[in-house]
C-alpha cells in the first residue's frame, strides 16, 4: 500500500500575535511616532473624502481609512534609504513613507507642525486634486504618488502592476552592495495576479531583499476574498515559493511593526524576500465616503466589529493607559491635525463666487497650464550633448565586412566593458553561447553578475528591469526572445515603463532598453512572428530603433543605451546572418537621433521602410528598370524621432509615397505614418499614400501559408508597378 509522507515547506510561515506585555515593553518614542502618523494620515484621508463629496476631486478618492496601521507599523521599521511602492489605495502608504523621511523621530501634534511636514501634506493634497504644486504637477492624482527622494517610488493604479518594479529596486540595492530593502504594498486582489506570482518566484530565485506586503482588506471592490480564492490566508503563498512569511493583525500597528522588524532583519542579513500579510479593513467603499454596507456587499455588523479595532484608537488608548498622553492630549492632537488640514485646504481653495455659504472651488492659479499636457512624454535628449555622433558619411574609423549578429554581440560587449551600470537579462541569455542567436556571446564569462538568465516570466523580468531603470543606478537591457511575448508583458511595457516619466511629472528618467526580434519567415508560426513597431508607435513614451546594417546597429544601440527614455531595439532574424559594413575598432559612436538614411536616391517614388524590409525593397527596385525609386530606411520609428526633414525633401521631389513593411495589416506601423504624411504633405502628393503590408492573419507554420502572409520583394515590385501606371510615369 502506498505510503504518504507529509511534506512541510522549507520556508517558515508564522502568525505573530502581540500580548499586553509587548505593548508594555514598547518604546514610548515608537508609540508616539505611530500615534502622530496615524492621526495625521487619518485626518488627511477624512479631508480628502470631504473634498470628494464636494466635487473638488476629479477622479477617484480611494480612502485608506481603517488601513493606516499596516502602513505606519511597517514603514517605521524602514529608513529613508529603503524604497517602497504601493497600490491604487496608497495615500497611507505614501504618506507614511514620506512623513517618516522628513520626520524620522516622529511628529508631535502637541506643538506646531514644522514646515517640511506641512509641505508634504500640501503637495500630496494638491496632487490628489490634480494641481500644479503636486508631486507630479497633478498628472498622477490620487493613484500615482511619487517622491523618489523619500524612497516613495510610486503608487500604482494597475492591480499588482507595481510589484515587479519593486523587485527591480531590490535588485539595484543588492547589486550596489547596500543593505537597503524594498517593500511593495498590494491587496488581496493582486495576490492572484500573474505578475505578482511571477515576481514571487523571481525574487526568491535571485534572493532579492524585497518584502511583499499584503494588505488583506477582504474585498476587491465588492468581491470577498473568500469568493476569490480557496486559501484566504494569503501569506500562505509565500512558502510555496520558498519565501518566509508572516501573518499579522493589520489593525494592530505594534504587531505589524514587530513582524516587519523580523522581516527586515531577515532581508538585511541577505536572506532574500519575505511576505507579510496584514489582515485589515477599509471602513469605506472602494471609492468615496459611503460604507460598503450601503452597496449591499457588507453588513453593518461586520463594519462595526472592525471599527471597534480601529488602529488609531488602539495606539491612543495604549498611550493613555501608560500615562504617556492624557485623553485631552489625544483630543488636542486630532484637533491640531484637523486645523492643519483646513489651513492647507485654504491654500488650494477659495469661496465659490455666487455660491452658497461654505461652497468652494480650486483657486485658478493652482491648476497646471494646459500647454503642459504633453511635456515630458519623452526627455529632451540633453544626454546626447557631447556624445560621439557619427553617421556613415562622417565616420572616421575603419570599416570591414561583418555579420550583423557579430555587431550585436560586439557593441554590447563594449558597452558592458566601459559602463559598469549596464545589466542584461532575459531567457537563456547566459547559456547557449550567447542566447538563442548569439547576441550575448562571451558576455556571461566576462560579466557574470550582470548577465542574468531569467525564468520564463516576461511580466516579472520586464517589470524588474523597469524598476531598475526608475531607480537610476543601473541601466537594464531586457531581451524578449520573440516580439510576440510583448503581449504577455503588455502591462509592464505600456502601462508602467512607457508611461512612467510623463505620469510622474515628466522629469524622471527611465533608461530602459528592450531588445527583441522579428522572426517572420522562420516557420515559428502565429505566436512567434509579429512585427511590434506599430504597437509601440501608438503607445506613448517609447522610442523605437530599427537597424538594418551592422554599422547602424552599433550606432543605434549606443544611442539607445545613452538615451534616458525607454527604447525598443527591433532586430530581424533575416538580418542576423547577413553581412555588411561594420566598425572594426570604434564601437563608441552614436547614430544621430531622428536621422533616416537614404539607401538609394530616386526621382519618381519615395519608398519608406525599415528593418529587413529595406533589403527586400532595394531588391525590388533593382528588378524594375522602369521605376526610379528613392528608398529611405527610417531607422528611428517613434513619433518624436521620425526624420520629417529627409522624408519631406524626398516627397517634394517625387510626389509619390509607398510605405513598405512585412507585418500584418492590423498592427501596421505604416497606418499612422500614412495618415501623418497625408496631413503634412497633402499638397505635394499626386496620389494617396500607398502601402505594402502582410495580410490580416498572423504567419502560419506552413511554409506556403507563411509566405502568403508576409510581404517581401515581389509585393513591393507589384505595388511600385501599379503606382507608376497610376501616375503615368
Amino acid at each position: 500500500m502506498a505510503v504518504h509522507r507529509r511534506l512541510e515547506p522549507a520556508a517558515p510561515w508564522v502568525e505573530l500575535v502581540v500580548t499586553p506585555d509587548d505593548w508594555a515593553a514598547a518604546d514610548p518614542d515608537l508609540l508616539q511616532a505611530m500615534f502622530g502618523q496615524l492621526v495625521l494620515i487619518r485626518v488627511f484621508e477624512e479631508y480628502v473624502l470631504e473634498l470628494a463629496a464636494a466635487g473638488l476631486i476629479h477622479g477617484p478618492a480611494h480612502s485608506s481609512i481603517g488601513q493606516e496601521g499596516g502602513a505606519v507599523g511597517s514603514v517605521l521599521a524602514l529608513t529613508s534609504a529603503d524604497q517602497v511602492n504601493g497600490s491604487h489605495r496608497g495615500h497611507h502608504q505614501f504618506l507614511a513613507k514620506v512623513l517618516h523621511h522628513v520626520a524620522p523621530k516622529g511628529i508631535d501634534l502637541g506643538s506646531p507642525v514644522d514646515d517640511e511636514v506641512r509641505d508634504v501634506l500640501l503637495r500630496t493634497l494638491a496632487e490628489i486634486c490634480g494641481l500644479d504644486r503636486g508631486w507630479s504637477h497633478g498628472r498622477g492624482g490620487s493613484m500615482h504618488l511619487q517622491w523618489k527622494d523619500a524612497g516613495a517610488m510610486g503608487t500604482n493604479a494597475i492591480v499588482g502592476g507595481g510589484v515587479p518594479m519593486a523587485a527591480g529596486f531590490a535588485w539595484a540595492d543588492k547589486q550596489a552592495g547596500t543593505d537597503a530593502v524594498s517593500v511593495t504594498y498590494f491587496g488581496d486582489g493582486a495576490v492572484n495576479i500573474g505578475s505578482t506570482l511571477e515576481t514571487f518566484n523571481l525574487a526568491a530565485a535571485w534572493h532579492l531583499p524585497i518584502c511583499f506586503f499584503i494588505e488583506n482588506n477582504r474585498y476587491a471592490v465588492s468581491t470577498s476574498v473568500f469568493e476569490a480564492t480557496c486559501e484566504a490566508r494569503l501569506s500562505g503563498r509565500g512558502p510555496g515559493f520558498g519565501i518566509p512569511s508572516w501573518k499579522v493583525d493589520g489593525m494592530d500597528p505594534l504587531a505589524v511593526h514587530l513582524a516587519m522588524q523580523e522581516a527586515v532583519a531577515h532581508m538585511r542579513a541577505g536572506g532574500g524576500p519575505t511576505v507579510v500579510e496584514a489582515d485589515t479593513y477599509r471602513f469605506f467603499h472602494q471609492n468615496g465616503a459611503f460604507p460598503g454596507s450601503a452597496f449591499g456587499y457588507r453588513t453593518k455588523e461586520e463594519e462595526q466589529e472592525w471599527r471597534r479595532r480601529d488602529p488609531v484608537d488602539q495606539v491612543s488608548a495604549e498611550l493613555v493607559r501608560r500615562g504617556l498622553l492624557t485623553q485631552a492630549d489625544v483630543d488636542t492632537a486630532v484637533t491640531t491635525a484637523r486645523l492643519l488640514m483646513s489651513d492647507i485646504g485654504d491654500v488650494l481653495l477659495e469661496p465659490l463666487p455666487g455660491g452658497k455659504p461654505g461652497q468652494r472651488r480650486i483657486r485658478e492659479a493652482e491648476w497646471p497650464d494646459p500647454g503642459y499636457v504633453d511635456v515630458g512624454v519623452r526627455g529632451d535628449l540633453g544626454e546626447f550633448d557631447g556624445a560621439p555622433i557619427a553617421d556613415r558619411d562622417t565616420y572616421a574609423g575603419d570599416l570591414a565586412e561583418q555579420k550583423f549578429i557579430e555587431a550585436v554581440a560586439a557593441v554590447m560587449n563594449r558597452r558592458m566593458e566601459t559602463d559598469p551600470s549596464v545589466v542584461v537579462m532575459g531567457e537563456d541569455v547566459h547559456r547557449l553561447n550567447g542566447g538563442t542567436n548569439g547576441a550575448t556571446r562571451g558576455l556571461k564569462e566576462r560579466f557574470p553578475d550582470r548577465i542574468l538568465g531569467t525564468p520564463i516570466s516576461e511580466n516579472a523580468f520586464a517589470g524588474l528591469g523597469g524598476g531598475i531603470a526608475i531607480d537610476g543606478r543601473f541601466r537594464p537591457v531586457v531581451e524578449f526572445m520573440y516580439a510576440d511575448f510583448m503581449w504577455v508583458a503588455a502591462d509592464q511595457l505600456f502601462n508602467q515603463i512607457g508611461k512612467a516619466r510623463h505620469m510622474f511629472g515628466g522629469d524622471g528618467a527611465v533608461p530602459f532598453v528592450l531588445r527583441s526580434k522579428v522572426a517572420m519567415g522562420t516557420g515559428y508560426g502565429s505566436q512567434h512572428s509579429m512585427d511590434p513597431a506599430g504597437i509601440f508607435a501608438t503607445n506613448p513614451g517609447w522610442r523605437i530603433v530599427a537597424p538594418s546594417t551592422p554599422f547602424d546597429y552599433v550606432g543605434l544601440m549606443n544611442a539607445a543605451l545613452r538615451c534616458q527614455d525607454p527604447v525598443v531595439v527591433l532586430e530581424h532574424v533575416d538580418l542576423y546572418n547577413s553581412t555588411g559594413e561594420g566598425p572594426v575598432d570604434d564601437l563608441d559612436y552614436c547614430l544621430p537621433v531622428g536621422k533616416a538614411a537614404v539607401r538609394r536616391p530616386g526621382e519618381e517614388v519615395t519608398v519608406l521602410t525599415y528593418l529587413a524590409m529595406t533589403n527586400y525593397v532595394l531588391d525590388a527596385v533593382e528588378t524594375l528598370s522602369s521605376v526610379d525609386a528613392e528608398v529611405i530606411d527610417l531607422r528611428w520609428l517613434d513619433r518624436a524621432s521620425i526624420d520629417w526633414e529627409t522624408i519631406g525633401e524626398s516627397i517634394r521631389k517625387t510626389n509619390n509615397v509607398l510605405i513598405a513593411e512585412q507585418g500584418a495589416v492590423g498592427t501596421s506601423y505604416g497606418g499612422w505614418l500614412a495618415d501623418e504624411i497625408n496631413r503634412r504633405f497633402f499638397d505635394w502628393l499626386d496620389q494617396p499614400v500607398q502601402r505594402v503590408t502582410g495580410g490580416e492573419a498572423s504567419p502560419s507554420i506552413s511554409k506556403v501559408l507563411e509566405r502568403a502572409a508576409i510581404a517581401q520583394s515581389a509585393e513591393v515590385a507589384a505595388a511600385l508597378t501599379a503606382m507608376t501606371q497610376q501616375t503615368g510615369a
